[in-house]
């Protein structure tokens, strides 16, 4: 297989800012007004008739609000793998699903089978988390409560409570979380919501 050369990364910059621009409803002046980079130079930047460098490109990051490297290592255009680095710890693997800086992060976690059951070592730290089973059973503890959550439940909690996630029989488990910092947690929107909703819009 052929890896991408300097000028077909460069070639795909151009295309990619674009496309957030327009994701964004960001127009070419009032993205010139924000970054201080001329209307013609964003234009040109993106058409590739500019080659971009890292004064262009910071800011134009940190408007977007996303990794420098999103802008110039994507995949090319066509190509929809997704290059993901797990992280190992306390022997756990957990798959960063998301690279936005801040907000709220996702992550699928993988807790490896063991001959038999760890016993609980509760943890706290700032922040707040949403989890959902995908598969296998899991034991969390939070605070004085011990749950057993089947592949397809949820559980939501402040982490600043002790709390620890294992497996409930020494099996494998794979679950998806979301976590936030302080004050920053996930909505969940239901029908009933989205019913009260219309009804207020009436």
């Amino acid at each position: 297989m052929e890896h991408p050369t300097d000028d077909d990364v460069l070639d795909a910059v151009g295309p990619q800012l674009r496309a957030l621009r327009r994701d964004r409803g960001i127009t070419l002046a009032g993205l010139a007004a924000t970054t201080g980079v001329s209307e013609s130079t964003l234009s040109r930047l993106e058409s590739g008739q500019r080659r971009p460098s890292l004064e262009l490109l910071l800011p134009l990051a940190r408007i977007y609000d996303v990794p420098l490297d999103d802008l110039v290592g994507a995949p090319r255009t066509g190509d929809p793998r997704i290059h993901l680095k797990p992280i190992k710890r306390f022997g756990m693997t957990f798959v960063p699903l998301s690279r936005r800086p801040g907000g709220v992060h996702a992550f699928k976690m993988l807790i490896p089978a063991q001959p038999r059951p760890l016993e609980p070592t509760p943890q706290t730290h700032e922040g707040f988390e949403w989890l959902y089973v995908l598969n296998g059973r899991l034991r969390l503890v939070l605070g004085e409560r011990d749950l057993t959550l089947p592949p397809g439940e949820a559980a939501e909690f402040d982490t600043s409570l002790p709390h620890w996630l294992g497996s409930a029989d020494a099996g494998a488990v794979e679950l998806l979380i979301l976590f936030g910092l302080q004050g920053v947690r996930a909505h969940v929107r239901t029908g009933a919501d989205r019913s009260s909703q219309a009804g207020n819009e009436r």
